[in-house]
């Protein structure tokens, strides 16, 4: 029941979030964070203690501000934070101070993964795939020449004479 949550979820999020605007704000993203990791290299130990407590406190005022009510994260803002802190531990995770919950986290990266995996095997659309418009026309166009033969016997016609297999609603229409 559970994983089956996980797979409607991923596959109602994939259709949701396919855009290519959250793929290159991912992108940016990730660039922006890579220089920003590489701007902490020629800092020392305490100017980097000093930051942290810093966002920390920054961080405090903000949740104070926000009340009970929760913040809103974009899609590529949870993924990068999936990816970023899915290596640690739950227990190193619980000592963080995060907007979300390290459950959410790791939630997160669950929906990740099982959109990841899941995408293969979806259903690309309900239903029979709908008939080529050239094989359509040439339906109508046999209806059309023959007005006294039924639908039945146009499309044995077309599959017997050209090989096309047709569902039998098509000269219907």
């Amino acid at each position: 029941m559970r994983a089956e949550k996980y797979i409607r979820a991923g596959q109602q999020a994939s259709t949701r979030h396919r855009s290519p605007c959250g793929m290159i704000r991912f992108a940016y993203l990730a660039v922006a964070h890579a220089f920003a990791a590489l701007r902490l290299l020629p800092m020392t130990d305490r100017e980097k203690d000093v930051e942290i407590l810093t966002l920390r406190h920054q961080l405090t005022v903000l949740q104070r501000q926000l009340g009970g009510r929760r913040p809103r994260l974009r899609p590529e803002d949870r993924a990068f934070l999936a990816a970023l802190l899915v290596p640690l531990s739950r227990a190193t995770l619980r000592r963080f101070r995060l907007l979300v919950s390290p459950d959410t986290v790791l939630r997160w990266h669950r929906n990740l993964v099982t959109r990841r995996h899941a995408r293969p095997s979806m259903n690309r659309g309900s239903g029979r795939p709908r008939t080529v418009a050239s094989i359509r026309r040439l339906v109508l166009r046999r209806t059309a020449e023959n007005p006294s033969w039924g639908y039945r016997r146009i499309r044995s016609e077309v599959a017997l004479l050209l090989g096309i297999k047709i569902a039998p609603s098509t000269p219907k229409a």
